[in-house]
């Protein structure tokens, strides 16, 4: 993106966002850049009258003086209001665009490369203050260049060479800022990573997720090292700009002084001599000063917005970005599941750098039927379900629908018939109804109304309704610490802290809500919860199974042994598929692992 055009999406941002205050932002700075040239002008007027001895219209021209004093108060009071007022409604609307932005990306492939990671970071952080600081250093600079404009044409009037002299001073100000500006947009790309390890050391040493474990093994002095030596190397980066920075402005600070040190003189000879007037003198110094002050301001105006069009590159590139899946120019409709779905041919990798994580996968998933993956970990397993999730698309091969390629169907509307819950299941930090309402919202705004039934039963067949009715305030307790406030932070009521096991059964009943949907996915569903409740879930996912599309993942195989149908993954290959009978009959992998795990419930029955 060119600085033009990033110029310009900026203020349509604005104008888009605020109009009627943009608009009167775009003319208050229209005022007060020519209001003080107007006052050095009836400043001269006022002391060449009193030089003169000449008394008419003193009255008139004091008058003015005050009003221009008056209107540059005003004005100033009301860029201030009229700047806040278009930062907040751009702030809102430019966060409206990044997470449409966000959640326009259906597939995951983007979000988990570390490059984009970084760029998503930046366009976030600079979604809210990069088209402020533009938008302010663009009409500031106007108001800067309005001001340097009649203080240029002011001087011409005095001494054409003087003016010469201070405009010629300005441009290496104005280069230097430039280049500063882009080694500070550089500094901040190149730091993106050690700042984002920084956060990570951070989040770990503060976070509850790793609490025990880091108490645990003493690793806090450990992470506070590292996150420290990052925050030391990005601070020396800084360090290093910041030095530069101070030798350029100072030796060009230093420049101006001898400029308006010069300029005096001048005046004050020739005032002396009498070929300028006293008024002369007044407005010179005004103007020289004025100019050197606008002019220093449009430099730094200029580079701030160089530097934040640079960063705003972020954010255009976040806004910008297609869905990262390919859309069917006219997608079919999804119909009702009624055949099967098969994988043909499938091979995929998620990245050319990465080895095949699946390898010429056939399998038919029949309407109706239960199927289970087994294989050890990164046999393709997970990479499986995202493909039925689209979440990617193969790279070589096909999954079909009814025979229909899933690239044909509109994503969202094929999301809408599956149902899934994900071994790395979400925790929201919100009410337990709605944890388990979620699982019905299908992209509306808020939930449905009347969902508290449902919400309800789900949560019984997941074996989780007792725990939720019985906290403070039932299904509207907060599960969460996180939103309390001083006044009620010792309420036990204001949120509630599950086990890992419960919130397993809240991620459980979230997918039971989708009981209407095609296709079935339960990845690892009971791997955080003891024996009893492993054996009562499963049997309860088995009778809602029962005559449902599902595909079921999990290390223990007593669980998946009722399936219709089981596959064995070995290095991203189907390596067996039958029965539970037919594979231990075989004597194959799937026998060996099964043969493993009954050994090591019997040891530990005859033990018991």
């Amino acid at each position: 993106m060119s600085m033009r055009s990033g110029a310009v999406a900026s203020l349509a941002l604005a104008w888009r966002a605020a109009p009627a205050a943009f608009a009167g932002y775009v003319l208050a700075s229209i005022g007060s850049g020519l209001a003080p040239v107007a006052t050095a002008w009836l400043l001269k007027a006022v002391l060449d009258r009193l030089a003169a001895g000449q008394d008419g219209r003193l009255v008139l021209l004091a008058a003015g003086l005050a009003l221009a004093g008056l209107t540059v108060a005003v004005l100033t009071e009301l860029l201030r209001y009229l700047s806040a007022e278009v930062s907040r409604k751009v702030t809102v609307l430019s966060r409206d665009r990044l997470y449409a932005a966000t959640d326009r990306m259906t597939g995951l492939a983007k979000l988990e490369d570390p490059a984009y990671r970084d760029r998503l970071r930046m366009g976030e952080q600079h979604s809210q203050s990069g088209p402020v600081i533009i938008l302010d250093a663009l009409i500031g600079g106007l108001q800067s260049a309005l001001t340097v404009g009649g203080f240029v044409i002011t001087l011409i009037t005095i001494s054409p060479w003087m003016a010469v002299v201070v405009l010629a001073a300005s441009a290496p100000g104005l280069y230097a800022e430039l280049q500063l500006s882009r080694r500070r947009a550089e500094m901040m790309t190149g730091l993106s990573p050690t700042e984002r390890r920084q956060f990570f050391y951070s989040e770990l040493m503060t976070g509850l997720e790793a609490a025990k474990e880091i108490r645990l093994l003493g690793l806090g002095r450990l992470l506070r090292r590292r996150m420290l030596a990052e925050l030391h190397k990005a601070n020396a980066a800084k360090r290093r700009l910041d030095r530069r920075d101070l030798l350029v402005q100072g030796l060009l600070a230093a420049l101006g002084a001898v400029i308006a040190g010069g300029g005096l003189i001048w005046a004050i000879v020739a005032a002396g001599s009498g070929r300028v007037t006293l008024g002369d003198v007044a407005v010179f110094v005004a103007a020289v000063t004025g100019v050197q002050g606008a002019l220093s301001l449009l430099i730094g105006r200029l580079g701030m917005a160089h530097n934040a069009l640079l960063m705003f590159t972020h954010y255009q590139v976040v806004t910008e970005e297609t869905s990262g899946l390919p859309v069917a120019a006219e997608p079919a409709e999804v119909p009702a599941l009624r055949h099967g779905i098969e994988f043909r041919d499938v091979w995929f990798r998620y990245s050319d750098e990465h080895p095949w994580a699946l390898r010429g996968v056939d399998l038919f998933i029949p309407f109706g039927q239960s199927l289970a993956l087994v294989g050890q970990n990164g046999a393709g397993k997970s990479t499986l379900v995202k493909l039925l999730c689209r979440f990617y698309d193969p790279t070589k091969g096909a999954v079909l629908w009814d025979g229909v390629d899933l690239r044909d169907f509109d994503v969202s509307e094929l999301r809408r018939r599956i149902g899934a819950v994900f071994q790395d299941f979400m925790c929201y930090e919100l009410s337990a109804a709605e944890n388990i309402a979620f699982g019905e919202v299908d992209g509306a705004d808020e939930l449905a109304a009347g969902h508290r039934p449902r919400v309800e039963a789900a949560a019984e067949r997941a074996g989780i309704s007792e725990v939720l009715q019985a906290l403070p305030r039932g299904y509207e307790t907060m599960l969460s610490r996180m939103f309390f406030d001083q006044t009620d932070k010792d309420d036990p009521a204001t949120g509630v802290l599950l086990s890992g096991g419960q919130w397993q059964r809240v991620a459980l009943a979230r997918t039971f809500l989708r009981d209407r949907r095609d296709l079935l996915i339960l990845d690892e569903p009971t791997s955080g919860l003891d024996a009893e409740a492993e054996h009562e879930i499963h049997q309860g996912l088995a009778a809602h199974r029962a005559g449902r599309t599902s595909v079921l993942i999990s290390h223990r195989l007593g669980a998946v042994r009722d399936a219709d149908r089981i596959a064995v993954l070995v290095d991203g290959r189907i390596a067996e598929l039958g029965t539970h009978q037919t594979l231990v009959g075989t004597g194959g992998t799937y026998a060996r692992l099964f043969e493993l795990q009954a050994k090591g419930y019997s040891s530990e029955a005859v033990a018991g």
